[in-house]
């Protein structure tokens, strides 16, 4: 079908205002137009091993397409392919089609983008661990320019999920158990990505809103069992901040439902709190089937058709990965009389707005990139996951063997993650998801269709190093001897037996061992793939009984995207290395940690338990949390975390001291407050501190944390170099929802505490809250700002 000529309509005219253009758009629409726009596709549907298939795309696309689902990330397209073949469908859509209206095409980003030949960044929680706003936006300025060389405009990221049952596998895919570093880095990493205009940026999406990392029992898509408060002050912070302070453009509703309510079906969540208590005014995209979901594992019908007007009512605008409930189940609704046609044309006309504010009608095509662009943003990608991957390391534990020193000459690199690329990458990398559609397509779920795209890319991971690599390289005249000694997950007598040998004969063994991430049967962490127990799995933990039983001092680096209950392995090692989900430049940050290179400097994300039995586990318990009454411990163990949050080492040693607030008495209404302190290198390396404030409100009428993170500033210092770190806060930021479901400001005592962890906060100092109770109706400050001097 050709386009109709068109070219002095007003939604073509970009001179004009988006809404009249959308209005003016609209009304020229037929409902299967409409419809059209409200949907989407899986990109291996139209693209094969001879590319692009236009009998296909044509008849998919006849009326249109809202948005395609995952071009780079559902083939195995080369960067320069992906912005060709994205530039075909553009054309197509602008040409062919009666009114010629480009389509979004979405893509996986949470860790870099999940496409052929992109970099595979450090895991979120590795992200979390290296408390650097700048650092993640830094990451996410090098995502923004992949995707728009590709054509990608509306990124699937990031994860505002807070969490506290690491049991569940999407923990990886958070900023932790803290909703303040969730909010702080979230915005650094929306800002960077949408830019200052829509127009030459990504639309981020936060997810998933809301209570996904709460569920019940640690059980991927679980209820989550949520009060108001908590919902409000805890578990919306970061997606309020995101959309409120950053400009969020688009949501994604939790597969999960809050107190019976499925998000997906819940107008109270999309459209009372996120669109008229807010203020957004971007699109909701579905979670991958969640609206199906709502007639299958939530049971709320039994009917698509039903399940689709639930959506639509609750605010839902755009069916993700494929159409299925907005298809012919919405069509038969509406032709039934069950869906109200206007529901249809504000969810529509949302979608083109979002296309207008992108400038897609004024500028579908996509430019293929040259190869000196793509050289020079593969060398910053590098550069950056290089830095991300050091800023993430979090040494828990060193009894000063670290780092090896000259006197080390035998060393036994031992463990199954040791010498495997694969197992460095996250549950959102290209590999991994290649491997899902595989494993999906041989169990026959539909959204595993597609020959070309279940080709498992193992050949991405040619060239990627490994930490054997990496430690062989930077050590070159030691004696490095490798035994894998076990699998993640299986193991023998004889293969255990081999290793112990090997770390019998060296002057340290290096154990890595840890988790697989990914959604396939055989990985043990990342969605999907949740654990009833946090021990290290299959054999490794026999593996390391062995090693320890050698006399070998052992220094263990854990790779997991979860805290794992380790607190038998921190007895057996001397010094544990914790490195998350590292990624691509994982390897060699790991190495020049272990040799001194560089300095470890990162914090815990998210409280480490010594035994599954204490979750869910946080330091921002209320006050009769935390300890069992009376007695304060459990029977069989305590109730203390085996690290806390905020928690992590060096290879040198800092002082606080000289705390000062810069008023006493701050007033309800519009009160401010500078609190400074200052932090010197007292050791004889140079390395980073991540100097932490701590609020307690002493005076709430209802129970409230005994703590909680109000600003982190990470810090650099030579050896005996000393600076003041500044963190300047307002009265608002002391919110919280009181007795009656109000957000108020009270007056009252507050604690101010700053420290190098939740628990190690040598300096502390009261300041009073005076005026009259002040409701918040508006807020606006919602993150600390920091300086130093």
């Amino acid at each position: 079908m050709a386009t109709e000529a068109l070219e002095s309509t007003p939604y073509r005219d970009p001179s004009r205002p988006v809404e009249e253009r959308v209005a003016d758009l609209i009304g020229r629409m037929t409902r299967a137009e409409k419809l059209a726009q409200l949907g989407s596709f899986w990109a291996f549907e139209v693209v094969g091993d001879d590319g692009l298939d236009r009998e296909r795309l044509a008849a998919l696309a006849e009326d249109g397409l809202g948005g395609l689902t995952r071009l780079a990330g559902s083939t195995n397209l080369q960067p320069v392919q992906v912005a060709a073949t994205a530039d075909a469908i553009q054309r197509f859509l602008v040409e062919e089609t009666r009114l010629g209206i480009p389509a979004i095409i979405h893509e996986e980003c949470l860790h870099g983008l999940l496409a052929w030949a992109a970099p595979s960044f450090q895991q979120s929680i590795g992200a979390a661990a290296a408390f650097d706003p700048a650092l993640v936006a830094d990451v996410a300025a090098t995502i923004r320019r992949r995707m728009l060389m590709t054509g990608a405009r509306h990124a699937l990221a990031p994860v505002l999920d807070i969490t506290r049952d690491p049991r569940w596998g999407r923990v990886e895919e958070t900023y932790g158990e803290d909703p303040y570093l969730a909010a702080e880095l979230g915005c650094a990493y929306v800002r960077t990505l949408q830019g200052d205009s829509l127009e030459t940026g990504v639309v981020a999406t936060g997810k998933h809103l809301v209570g996904h990392g709460l569920a019940e029992g640690g059980m991927n898509m679980a209820p989550a069992h949520i009060g108001p408060r908590e919902l409000r002050d805890e578990q919306l912070f970061p997606f309020e901040a995101a959309v409120r302070l950053a400009g969020l453009a688009s949501m994604m509703p939790a597969y999960c439902d809050v107190d019976g309510a499925p998000c997906h079906a819940s107008a109270e969540l999309l459209t009372g709190i996120l669109r008229d208590e807010w203020g957004f005014d971007g699109i909701i995209s579905s979670d991958y089937i969640a609206i199906e979901m709502l007639a299958t594992a939530h049971r709320l019908t039994a009917e698509l058709g039903e399940a689709a007007r639930l959506a639509l009512a609750a605010g839902v605008d755009q069916e993700l990965p494929r159409t299925a409930a907005f298809g012919p189940p919405l069509v038969e609704a509406l032709e039934a009389g069950r869906v109200d046609e206007a529901m249809i044309d504000a969810a529509v006309g949302r979608v083109l707005q979002m296309k207008f504010r992108l400038g897609l009608f004024d500028r579908p095509g996509v430019e293929v990139p040259s190869p000196a662009d793509l050289g020079q943003l593969a060398a910053d990608e590098a550069r950056a996951a290089l830095e991300l991957a050091r800023k993430s390391l979090v040494l828990v534990q060193n009894d000063g063997i670290l780092p090896l020193g000259s006197e080390t000459r035998r060393v036994a690199v031992i463990g199954p993650i040791a010498d495997s690329a694969r197992d460095l990458l996250g549950d959102y990398s290209h590999v991994v998801h290649i491997e899902t559609l595989h494993e999906m397509r041989q169990q026959g779920n539909a959204l595993g269709v597609g020959e070309h795209a279940t080709r498992v890319a193992a050949n991405e991971l040619e060239g990627m190093a490994t930490i054997l690599d990496a430690i062989r390289e930077a050590m070159p005249d030691r004696a490095i001897e490798f035994a894998r000694g076990c699998g993640i997950s299986d193991g023998t007598d004889e293969d255990i037996a081999a290793a112990a040998e090997a770390a019998r004969r060296a002057d340290v063994a290096i154990l890595v061992l840890g988790e697989r991430s990914g959604l396939t049967n055989d990985s043990t962490t990342g969605e999907f793939r949740d654990r009833l127990d946090l021990v290290f799995s299959g054999r490794q933990q026999d593996l390391l009984d062995a090693v320890a039983a050698t006399g070998t001092p052992i220094v263990l680096v854990v790779v997991s995207g979860r805290p794992l209950a380790i607190e038998r392995a921190a007895r057996q090692s001397a010094a544990i290395l914790l490195a998350w989900v590292p990624g691509h430049a994982g390897p060699v940050a790991i190495a020049e940690a272990l040799t001194g290179a560089v300095t470890p400097g990162g914090k815990l994300p998210i409280s480490i338990p010594s035994h599954v039995g204490q979750l869910p586990l946080s330091y921002r318990h209320h006050p009769s949390g935390g300890h069992s009454q009376p007695k304060g411990n459990y029977v069989d163990g305590p109730t203390t975390p085996l690290w806390p949050f905020g928690f992590g080492l060096s290879y040198t040693t800092f002082a606080l001291d000289n705390l000062q607030v810069d008023q006493t008495v701050v007033a309800t209404h519009g009160g401010r407050l500078a609190v400074s302190v200052e932090v010197e290198n007292t050791g004889e390396r140079a390395g980073d501190e991540v100097v932490q404030l701590y609020v307690r409100d002493e005076e709430a009428t209802v129970a409230r944390p005994v703590l909680e993170l109000r600003g982190f500033r990470r810090v650099m210092l030579e050896p005996g170099e000393r600076r003041r770190v500044t963190f300047r806060l307002s009265a608002e930021q002391f919110c919280y929802t009181g007795a009656d479901l109000r957000r108020v400001v009270e007056p009252g005592t507050i604690t101010l505490s700053v420290g190098t962890s939740s628990t190690d906060r040598p300096l502390a100092t009261t300041i009073q809250l005076a005026g009259p109770v002040v409701e918040i109706r508006d807020r606006r400050d919602y993150l600390t700002e920091t300086s130093v001097d």
